[in-house]
């Protein structure tokens, strides 16, 4: 039997207490498997411990940056239970995420379905000027209302947009309704089909975006060949270079301020995705900690 199967059930398998207590973490990975608006492919319920688990079998040591992010410190918290109806889940969650930003730490929160941002930046607005959301997706997700709810998935960003405004890239897939409000909406989307494997666009990008920038991923932002275990895999999009450097550039341009990752639905037999998701998020934290790791 493998060595990381006898590690802790946390974020990098960090078994030493120094490394993973609450207290004195500088960073927390909050899991909110939340799946209560899906209108595709189900799953998104099981990812965060998917991603918890994978993160147990990755190398600590990034070698790009030369150093080893955990050592700042890196607790998992509990899951967060599911309620309903929706929008009790969406209140819920802008009240755990107040209590946890309170603390001063980074918040990395695992999903769960994409609707989870939402309050996350509402939290964030209410104690933080100068905001705004990096958002990395395949869709636009500015349906005023789905299903019957404003609190769909495929609503998250008209609910963000009421609170900040938003970059968007790596989007190709778009509702005619949506098409519309966009010249109503503040946000600048980068479309798929014109930054992929180029680096041009990154200036743009973030000088669209104000000091304080929150990072929202939603790992069907990527191509589905890296990632098919999402609920809606829309071909034609970004590779793992792609997010890493649009990633790397905003955290030396801009203050990133908090992050999420949404939207994996694991599959038995396919530990691929669960991996690159867990990796991403652990990238992401080497780019966002780099200066204090130097």
């Amino acid at each position: 039997m493998s060595e990381s199967q006898f590690l802790p059930f946390n974020f990098g398998g960090i078994d030493e207490s120094k490394y993973s207590d609450l207290d004195l973490a500088r960073i927390l990975v909050w899991p909110v498997p939340y799946e209560g608006t899906v209108s595709y492919g189900r799953g998104t319920a099981d990812g965060p411990r998917a991603i918890i688990d994978a993160s147990r079998n990755m190398e600590l040591y990034d070698e790009e940056i030369n150093s080893s992010v955990y050592r700042l410190g890196i607790h998992t918290l509990p899951e967060l239970k599911s309620i309903d109806p929706p929008e009790a889940m969406m209140e819920q969650i802008e009240r755990e995420a107040e209590k946890l930003l309170d603390t001063g730490k980074f918040l990395v929160t695992l999903g769960g379905e994409h609707s989870i941002s939402g309050p996350i930046v509402r939290a964030l607005g209410h104690c933080m000027k100068d905001l705004s959301v990096l958002q990395i997706d395949a869709h636009a997700d500015l349906r005023e209302s789905y299903d019957g709810t404003p609190h769909s998935h495929t609503s998250i960003m008209a609910r963000v947009v009421e609170v900040c405004p938003v970059v968007q890239v790596g989007i190709r897939s778009i509702s005619e309704a949506e098409a519309k409000r966009l010249p109503k909406t503040p946000t600048r989307i980068f479309w798929a089909r014109d930054i992929v494997g180029r680096t041009d666009w990154y200036e743009q990008a973030i000088l669209s975006l104000t000091e304080n920038v929150y990072l929202t991923i939603d790992i069907d932002g990527l191509d589905p060949s890296l990632v098919p275990t999402t609920g809606a895999p829309e071909p034609g999009g970004l590779g793992w270079y792609d997010v890493l450097g649009i990633v790397r550039a905003t955290a030396r341009a801009r203050t990133i301020v908090g992050m999420d990752v949404t939207e994996l639905s694991p599959v038995a037999g396919n530990k691929a995705p669960d991996f690159l998701t867990a990796k991403l998020v652990y990238k992401c934290l080497s780019y966002v900690f780099q200066r204090q790791l130097e």
